[in-house]
């Protein structure tokens, strides 16, 4: 289950590697093409992860899980041979929704399998695979990429996906079901929402914030999400019942869990990217050189239960909030001059935050569900986390795109128009400095950006918090919520 995860949740974090290949690749794509590739993905991962955690609750954990591993490989293989973007993205689409069919089943089947003594250590562990497979994505994504192709990336996971397919098949225990209805309204019109929400936020740049493009997509994205809001609290059995979040813990940990992974896979994004232009990394070495985030995830992760009963939940996650926002503003103080081993000072930071925030909120948000919605709770967490991935990319792919084209020398601009580093390089091929500024300067201003918006949304997670726990509607509730 965990090397599951670990696929899943790796691809997310290995296309980031893949982004300045792709962006001289024949396929040419422009900025807002770029960011579409990496959180096509991550949509259809984060908006149907919950109907396939009910999927697997109402026919049956282990064939959805099997289903979901066989998608993937079939998303992978159209990825790996795709002649032109809108394939691609087709084949990412596809390889999504693979993901949010096997994520939920995996802590779904885990908890059915462990005795009850053993759940607390099964979910900690089981969270801390949702970060290190980020690393893992990195570290392995930059290996398989060293092979000089974007396409080996994907070529590489579809043996994998079936082998997992099938030790799935063999060693896996069946799992009672439960008559759960499966919403597809609810998942069309929430996957429709975020997609006009990305729409609005990617497009921006480069169609210009007052287009008709934006403002439509923005418009579509409000309206949306009220539909689905309304959809949602009238069927019998929904995706995910907006009133779950009357319980604060839930509301809090939910709120925590998206603004962590939108720091962190917005730092994948960049880290890529800064890695290679910035600092003359080859591909292998950008992949190794996320390690240095693991180590708090791996050194730390089996401590984090006993923090928080020590200081409280409140207090670890306002900690973790304070090392992954530091974390990020530390990472936007490097240029190409940095010394590598300052830049990694700062990983470290940013993984001891996501190393107390993981476990914790993980807990939180399974502790505030029965145990019939297992799979529902783990497409929860699932949501959460790649929203979370896909806003974080979406804003600071944005960011990003804006700052480097106005740090562009004005004659760069007028002439070609450039929208990425690729775009520029071959433009304008005598002046690499200048372009690699141009792009330095816009990783700091993006990371800088993201870091105290990490802050900024961990206050209001920590606030929000401590409020519910002295209104009155909640001191009845104390102690579940607890």
């Amino acid at each position: 289950m965990c090397a599951c995860v670990v696929l899943v949740v790796g691809m997310v974090a290995a296309i980031n590697l893949a982004v300045p290949m792709l962006a001289a690749s024949t396929l040419r794509p422009s900025a807002s093409a770029l960011i579409w590739i990496v959180d096509t993905y991550v949509v259809f991962f984060a908006c149907l992860v919950i109907p396939g955690g009910a999927a697997g609750d109402r026919f049956g954990r282990k064939g959805v899980l099997i289903i979901g591993l066989v998608l993937f490989a079939i998303g992978a293989l159209l990825s790996t041979v795709a002649p032109n973007v809108p394939f691609l993205l087709a084949g990412r689409a596809i390889t999504g929704v693979g993901a949010a069919a096997v994520l939920p089943n995996t802590l779904a089947v885990l908890l059915h399998a462990v005795p009850a003594e053993r759940k607390g250590v099964t979910i900690a562990t089981w969270a801390s695979m949702t970060g290190i497979g980020g690393v893992v994505g990195n570290v392995g994504g930059g290996a398989v990429l060293s092979g000089g192709s974007w396409r080996w990336l994907f070529a590489a996971a579809v043996p994998v996906s079936l082998i997992l397919a099938a030790l799935v098949a063999r060693i896996t225990p069946v799992s009672a079901r439960h008559d759960r209805k499966v919403d597809v309204p609810g998942a069309l019109l929430l996957v429709g929402a975020s997609v006009a929400l990305l729409v609005g936020i990617v497009e921006g740049p480069e169609a210009g914030w007052s287009s008709p493009l934006v403002l439509t997509g923005f418009a579509c994205a409000a309206v949306l999400f009220a539909v689905w809001t309304l959809v949602e609290l009238k069927v019998g059995h929904p995706l995910l019942d907006p009133r779950l979040f009357r319980v604060p813990a839930l509301r809090s940990a939910s709120l925590g869990m998206t603004a962590i992974f939108f720091g962190m896979f917005a730092l994948f994004y960049v880290n890529a990217s800064f890695l290679q232009y910035g600092k003359g990394f080859s591909v292998l070495m950008t992949g190794l050189g996320i390690i240095p985030l693991t180590i708090p995830v791996i050194l730390g992760a089996r401590h984090v239960g006993r923090l928080v009963a020590r200081i409280g939940l409140d207090a670890t996650v306002a900690i973790a909030f304070v090392f992954v926002g530091c974390g990020l503003i530390g990472l936007s103080t490097s240029d190409t001059q940095t010394p590598y081993a300052a830049y990694a000072a700062w990983l470290v930071v940013t993984g001891i935050g996501v190393t107390l925030a993981l476990p914790a909120l993980s807990a939180a948000i399974s502790g505030s569900l029965p145990p019939a919605q297992a799979g529902v709770g783990a497409g929860l967490q699932a949501t959460t986390r790649e929203f979370g991935s896909a806003l974080g990319v979406a804003v600071i792919g944005t960011v990003l795109t804006g700052r480097f084209v106005a740090a562009l020398p004005p004659d760069i601009r007028a002439e070609h128009d450039p929208h990425t580093v690729a775009q520029a390089l071959i433009a304008a091929p005598g002046r690499s400095p200048e372009v690699i500024a141009a792009f330095v300067s816009g990783t700091e201003t993006a990371l800088r950006v993201m870091g105290v918006s990490v802050l900024v949304l961990g206050a209001l997670v920590v606030l929000q918090a401590r409020l519910s726990r002295t209104t009155p509607s909640s001191r009845g509730k104390k102690p579940r919520e607890s």
